[in-house]
């Protein structure tokens, strides 16, 4: 059987990954992106949907298939309306997975980050477990949530603090071991592949990947 997948933020160090490793798996028929402007690539197994994520409900009809991955996300240097914000993280998401629950979609595919609660003191950590637990709540068969640490690769708008978090985490990355290996750095590649390769399991349920075992699977 060939699966449909729909990318939510195919244009991002992690959907953009992904979105090559999908058109390239013969497990994958069909790979709906939804985008606010069409990406320059083309390919016979590449659809795209270009849509105002403010009214996904108007674009309902396209959101089924097999499995859909959610790499939206943003910085507070990129959207410093605190509203806004709270949209791309946290309301687009949860939209998107009870779009797929009503559709009958069996898996979704979420990024967050290692730390992620809804009782954090952090408001980023607030935010991304807030997030967790409502999409949860939705009832998706399988979720899948990813919780890394630095997320390293070549980005298409360069952000000079990563770049030095980035020449740090290689230093210290060495240096966290045992119960703290959560904490490394993980290339987007790397990630990318873990959501691929688990997408091909239909085990129900809820699992959480930290980075230490998103790094496991081969």
């Amino acid at each position: 059987m060939a699966y449909k997948a729909i990318i939510a933020g195919a244009s991002g160090l992690i959907g953009s990954k992904l979105l090559d490793i999908l058109l390239q798996k013969a497990q994958y028929s069909e790979v709906l992106v939804l985008v606010r402007r069409e990406l320059p690539l083309s390919h016979p197994k590449l659809a795209q949907l270009v849509i105002d994520f403010d009214d996904l409900d108007n674009y309902a009809a396209a959101i089924t298939g097999h499995a859909i991955f959610s790499c939206l996300g943003t910085t507070k240097g990129q959207t410093p309306d605190k509203a806004e914000y709270r949209k791309i993280d946290h309301d687009y998401p949860v939209k998107l997975a009870q779009l797929a629950k009503q559709n009958g979609v069996k898996q979704f595919h979420l990024i967050s980050a290692v730390g992620a609660n809804k009782n954090a003191s952090n408001s980023y950590l607030k935010l991304k477990g807030e997030v967790e637990d409502d999409v949860e709540k939705v009832g998706i068969p399988v979720l899948h949530i990813y919780e890394p640490s630095m997320l390293v690769g070549e980005r298409k708008e360069k952000r000079l603090a990563e770049t030095i978090i980035n020449g740090i985490f290689k230093v210290i990355d060495p240096l966290l071991v045992g119960g703290l290996k959560k904490y490394q750095s993980i290339k987007a590649p790397q990630l990318a592949w873990a959501m691929y390769k688990l997408s091909l399991d239909d085990a129900e349920g809820t699992f959480i990947h930290t980075t230490d075992k998103i790094k496991q699977i081969k």
